[in-house]
């Protein structure tokens, strides 16, 4: 069996309600992703779908667990080392894309390199670019660029410094049905390809039905089921 590249213990997170009083948002027993494993993840709004994702990637501490990624306990890492873990290891795909506005779509992927422990490499970024279908569109900034192409440089971002998982936050979510298989297509083929594993949240259960193992938020996040 090998190591698990996620591996949640005993992870629990509440948020203080502007009355004073506490809400749980996550109370996990347990959640492992295995090596190069493809999983979706459904849930109620405000099943803490997103938090989780915010909680793997060290971008929120929980209150209580360990959160191993890759083998390193972010608990016990400090904000730099979280950060540069973050930009080798995993590879994140929101919602709002977060594309910086003011840079082409090269240089997005480019400056994501730059967060990561390896030297910013053109080639590789415009391979990647290639890859989601964009290579007629390398020097167009975010604001030129359709919804679905914004996406897909995204995409090509999160892989930019050959992480070991991708973590994808509603990416299908902005964008029509007819370009919706495509991204998820693009997703698995290419962290398939480069074997990067795959968590992605999904309100679809048709992008879920798309992915062998397929888990409801409120399967093993106790505070989820309180909420419903």
């Amino acid at each position: 069996m090998t190591t698990p590249v996620i591996e949640l213990e005993k992870v629990k997170k509440t948020f203080a309600l502007p009355g004073g009083e506490t809400v749980a948002v996550l109370d996990i027993d347990a959640f492992a992703l295995a090596d190069r494993e493809q999983c979706a993840l459904t849930g109620q709004s405000g099943s803490g779908k997103s938090t989780l994702l915010h909680v793997i990637s060290g971008i929120m501490r929980p209150d209580t667990g360990r959160v191993v990624v890759n083998g390193h306990d972010l608990t016990r890492l400090g904000e730099a080392a979280t950060d540069r873990l973050r930009a080798d290891t995993l590879g994140l795909v929101f919602q709002q894309f977060n594309l910086l506005p003011g840079f082409t779509a090269l240089e997005n992927v480019l400056v994501a390199m730059s967060f990561g422990s390896g030297k910013p490499d053109r080639w590789r970024a415009a391979d990647l670019l290639a890859s989601v279908g964009l290579s007629h569109r390398l020097h167009h900034k975010p604001a030129e660029l359709s919804i679905g192409q914004q996406q897909r440089v995204a995409v090509a971002r999160a892989l930019a410094n050959r992480p070991r998982v991708i973590l994808a936050d509603e990416p299908t979510a902005s964008i029509d049905t007819a370009h919706q298989d495509q991204v998820i297509e693009l997703l698995k083929n290419t962290c398939a390809e480069q074997d990067v594993a795959l968590l992605i949240v999904t309100h679809s259960p048709a992008v879920a039905a798309r992915f062998p193992r397929r888990l409801q938020l409120e399967d093993f996040n106790r505070a989820a089921v309180h909420h419903g």
